[in-house]
């Protein structure tokens, strides 16, 4: 019932995040949390999430920017091995209530971002990298703020879509890599994380054809909702003895 309930919410989750370029962590860590626990839900999500940017890249293949993704990946990947090692020494409850906190907090920080036109160059993404990588090791998911990074670099629709997932990629292998040298990825746990992310890459195909027809206010508040929702559920599991 566990695998089943993972692989429901994984290709929710998926199919959402293939259409606004982010949120199919803060959507399915709460899952795997109650499934698994907090120590191993993250390297989880960390092998799902490489599967999940993978088939966001096959999908948009074409579309790619590759000058971007490099600038923000040289810096990012290092950054995200180090962000998952400080990890590994937090205490669970630690883990869950700074992914709570981190979760709702971006809701204004996003709103923030948007109210300002910024315009983003190449030293702005790897400056960048290097912020949202260490977090990423840290946290579950860095979406809220690496999408309005790339937005502001100028990517839209399927370019935007791709080039995200291919810069994240690096990101969360870096993460995954961390978490198998120190011994929080077992066996067992990657395949749990195979199972979780074969259901996001699905959804991620699903999500294509629904790019094109998204709203800038429903993506907007679809976002908000998602991260308030994730982030109480992490405070309230946070909570429990």
């Amino acid at each position: 019932m566990a695998f089943l309930f993972v692989l429901t919410v994984g290709l929710i989750a998926g199919t959402i995040s293939g259409i606004v370029g982010t949120g199919s962590s803060i959507m399915l860590m709460p899952v795997l949390v109650y499934a698994y626990g907090p120590k191993e839900a993250v390297p989880i999500m960390a092998v799902a999430s490489v599967m999940a940017n993978f088939s966001r890249i096959l999908a948009w293949w074409r579309e790619v920017d590759w000058r971007a993704c490099a600038a923000y990946s040289v810096t990012g990947i290092p950054a995200a091995a180090l962000g998952a090692r400080t990890l590994l020494a937090l205490p669970s409850h630690a883990v869950d209530l700074a992914i709570g906190l981190f979760l709702i907090a971006m809701v204004p920080v996003r709103h923030f971002l948007a109210r300002h036109d910024l315009k983003a160059n190449l030293w702005h993404l790897a400056i960048g990298g290097a912020v949202i990588g260490y977090l990423t090791g840290i946290v579950v998911s860095t979406g809220p703020l690496s999408v309005p990074l790339f937005l502001f670099y100028g990517l839209s629709k399927g370019a935007f879509l791709a080039t995200e997932a291919a810069a994240s990629l690096g990101l969360y292998f870096a993460k995954s890599v961390t978490f198998e040298r120190f011994g929080a990825l077992t066996g067992e746990v990657f395949i749990k994380g195979l199972i979780a992310g074969s259901s996001l890459m699905l959804g991620a195909f699903i999500a294509k054809r629904f790019v094109l027809h998204l709203r800038p206010d429903v993506f907007r508040l679809l976002m908000d909702a998602i991260m308030i929702a994730a982030g109480v559920s992490m405070l309230w599991t946070a909570t429990q003895p």
